[in-house]
C-alpha cells in the first residue's frame, strides 16, 4: 500500500466519546440489558461507529441482524458464551449482551489500549440489572486471551482482508481496520490468492476454544464467489452456511478499489464489484436472513451486472457509486464420525 494512502487513511481522527441511543443502533425496539443511551470512548485507532449512516455501520446493519437471526435459531444456552476477535470499541460485544442474551463475554483486539477501552465501554453500558462476567485480552486473535477464558457458543469476527507488506505500518491510525500484517502461517493456496487469509487462520484459531455445538460468524465483504468463501471454512474443519447476505457500499473507495484492482493485476482474486444501484434493487426488498437463504440464487442473479476490480475502477472514476456483497458466514464444528 502506498505510504501516502497509508498516511491518509491513518490521519482522520475520530471524535473521541459519543454519546447515541442504543435501540435503534442495535435495530432492536427498546433495550432490556444495556443502557438505553451508550456512552461510549472511542481509542485512536479504532474505527468510530458510523452514526450518521447506520447502513454504513456494521456493527448496526450486519452483526446486529445476524444475532437477532441467531437468537431465534438457537437456544439461550448455546448462545451465553460469547467471544469477538478484533473488537474495536465493544459494541459488538454490547450487541451480543443484549440480542443474543450473552453474559459471559470475552473481548480481544490488538492493542492493549484499545482492548482496555473497550472492555470499559462493555462495563459501564451494560444495564444495571444485568450481570456479566468480561475478560479481555489484547494480541493476535485469539493469543491475548487466558487459557480459562472458553469455550464459546459464539465466536464473532469482522477482520480485514488485504495484507500489509510493513508490519510496523498496522500500528497507525485506522490501518488495522483494513489491513493486517504478514503472516507466516502456513495457509491453501486459494485461500491466500483470494484475500481470505486471517478469515481462516481465524476460524482454525477459533476451534479449541468452540463448545461442542458452538458457531464463528465470519463477517466477510466478499468480493469474490460464496463457493470460495464456504470453501475456506470447509479447509479449516467447518461445514458453513450463509447466515445473512447483504450489500454495502464500497468505503473508502478512493484508497481501496485501486488497492483491489492493482492486487487482482498481481494474480489475486479476482474480485467483484457492482454498480451500486444494482445491489439496492437487489437487496431492498428482501431481509437478511431471506437473503442468506437464497444467497447463491441471488449472487448467480447478479453475475450479469458484475465488475472485476479493474473494471469498478475505472468505473468508479467514471462516477458510478459502486458496492459489494457482505456474508456472514456461520461456521459450525462437523459432527463426530
Amino acid at each position: 500500500m502506498a505510504v501516502a494512502t497509508l498516511a491518509k487513511m491513518a490521519n482522520r481522527q475520530p471524535q473521541r466519546r459519543l454519546r447515541f441511543a442504543a435501540a435503534p443502533y442495535l435495530c432492536v425496539p427498546a433495550t432490556r440489558r444495556v443502557k438505553a443511551e451508550f456512552d461510549i470512548e472511542i481509542a485512536e485507532r479504532t474505527y468510530p461507529p458510523n452514526l450518521a449512516d447506520l447502513k454504513r455501520d456494521w456493527v448496526s446493519s450486519v452483526a446486529a441482524p445476524a444475532f437477532a437471526i441467531l437468537a431465534r435459531q438457537r437456544a439461550p444456552d448455546m448462545r451465553r458464551r460469547f467471544c469477538t476477535i478484533g473488537t474495536g470499541s465493544g459494541v459488538d460485544a454490547l450487541a451480543a449482551v443484549e440480542i443474543l442474551g450473552a453474559d459471559r463475554i470475552a473481548i480481544t483486539d490488538l492493542f492493549e489500549d484499545v482492548v482496555t477501552i473497550a472492555a470499559a465501554n462493555v462495563n459501564a453500558n451494560v444495564a444495571a440489572s444485568v450481570e456479566i462476567k468480561l475478560v479481555a485480552g489484547a494480541g493476535d486473535l485469539l493469543t491475548g486471551l487466558a487459557a480459562d477464558a472458553g469455550p464459546f457458543d459464539v465466536v464473532y469476527e469482522n477482520l480485514p482482508n488485504l495484507p500489509l507488506a510493513d508490519a510496523t505500518a498496522i500500528a497507525l491510525g485506522w490501518t488495522s481496520g483494513a489491513h493486517f500484517a504478514p503472516r507466516v502461517e502456513a495457509v491453501p493456496e486459494f485461500v491466500r490468492w483470494q484475500d481470505l487469509t486471517l478469515h481462516w487462520l481465524a476460524l482454525a484459531a477459533a476451534r479449541p476454544w468452540l463448545a461442542a455445538e458452538g458457531v464463528v460468524l465470519s463477517t466477510i465483504g466478499s468480493r469474490l464467489l460464496l463457493a470460495t468463501i464456504a470453501e475456506m471454512s470447509r479447509t479449516a474443519g467447518y461445514a458453513p452456511r450463509a447466515l445473512t447476505y447483504g450489500w454495502k457500499l464500497q468505503a473508502d473507495a478512493d484508497e481501496l478499489i485501486p488497492i483491489h484492482a492493482a492486487r487482482q493485476a498481481q494474480g489475486f482474486g479476482p474480485f467483484c464489484f457492482y454498480p451500486a444501484e444494482v445491489l439496492q434493487a437487489t437487496f431492498d426488498a428482501i431481509d437478511p436472513e431471506t437473503a442468506g437463504i437464497r444467497a447463491f440464487e441471488i449472487e448467480a442473479a447478479l453475475a450479469r451486472s458484475g465488475l472485476d476490480a479493474v473494471a469498478a475502477l475505472e468505473a468508479h472514476r467514471h462516477g458510478v457509486l459502486i458496492g459489494h456483497t457482505y456474508v456472514v458466514l456461520a461456521s459450525s464444528l462437523r459432527p463426530t464420525p
